[in-house]
């Protein structure tokens, strides 16, 4: 709006609405401080808004680095997550044979497949520090991947880490084992694996992708994977196999979130999730058939009958 200057003898003209000119104002926006008649006034927390500045406060949210939409608030995800294997870790508390049921034993995947990952939300029950020790890995670098990648690709990775580290156990579980020139079922191969560790594994392998995309300081992570190496072989009962398998899956989708075309990103992303989930579905049934022709037709139900 201008104004006649006082000093060459006019009136100042009254401040207008510059949507509706024809309409005098004398109330201003309190962010961007021009007129507002009554029809583009916005009442706000303190004053009023007008309608031109409170349209622009409401335009498409920014995106993280990675093109995901950023919502604010707690992060969904990964609390659902950990809410579902606490849950889960409860039940077990209440039906001790849970963890034997749906944990993941290589004998009875091709009988039982929901086991690929019902044994991602499982922990054990006689030491708390494991389900202690993946909820707090899960807490440090989920709400990062989850505001990075958005919650979609987020479910995605996690769920197919979680299905790559069942399916390593299943390929580095032989069935037969020769000791004393006995040959006899691999106690592996009978053995149920749970926890969420593989599915954690997978997401530090994502995060160390996309932080050296995004240029940024990887040293704490790669130290993360050093020391988990060493305990992973050191310490017994630990899923060495579970832990490679999830870490060798995130690092491959983290890749594609990581590298994908801008304009393509969602496409390409997809896309990948879908090809790692046919791989190893792919290789899981190679592993079924092979372990057919070893042990013959029928051998998961056999031992499922004996165990």
């Amino acid at each position: 709006m201008s104004s006649l200057d006082p000093a060459a003898g006019a009136p100042d003209q009254p401040p207008v609405c510059p949507r509706h000119p024809d309409r005098v104002s004398y109330v201003r926006c309190q962010r961007c401080g021009r007129p507002a008649c009554p029809e583009c006034q916005v009442q706000a927390a303190v004053g009023v808004q007008c309608v031109d500045c409170v349209r622009e406060a409401r335009s498409p949210a920014t995106r993280s680095a990675l093109g995901a939409r950023l919502r604010g608030g707690p992060p969904v995800v990964t609390y659902t997550i950990m809410g579902l294997c606490v849950a889960a870790f409860v039940a077990q508390l209440a039906i001790p044979d849970l963890w034997f049921e749906l944990g993941f034993v290589p004998a009875f995947a091709e009988l039982e497949p929901y086991r690929f990952l019902t044994s991602a939300f499982l922990h054990s029950q006689s030491n708390f520090l494991h389900i202690a020790a993946n909820m707090y890995m899960l807490w440090l670098v989920g709400p990062f991947l989850e505001e990075l990648l958005g919650r979609a690709r987020f479910v995605g990775l996690y769920l197919a880490a979680a299905l790559g580290g069942s399916t390593a156990v299943l390929l580095l579980s032989p069935p037969l084992v020769t000791d004393g020139g006995e040959t006899m079922i691999s106690a592996d191969f009978v053995t149920a694996t749970i926890g969420a560790s593989g599915a954690v594994f997978g997401l530090f392998g994502a995060l160390l992708i996309v932080l050296r995309r995004l240029e940024r300081n990887v040293s704490q992570i790669l130290v993360f994977f050093a020391i988990n190496a060493v305990f992973g072989f050191v310490v017994p009962n630990v899923s060495w196999q579970g832990h490679l398998g999830g870490l060798v899956v995130g690092a491959a989708l983290g890749a594609a979130f990581a590298f994908a075309p801008k304009e393509k990103r969602q496409l390409v992303s997809w896309v990948a999730v879908g090809a790692v989930v046919v791989v190893l579905v792919a290789l899981a049934l190679w592993r079924f058939g092979a372990t057919t022709d070893l042990l013959g037709p029928g051998y998961a139900e056999h031992l499922r009958l004996v165990l």
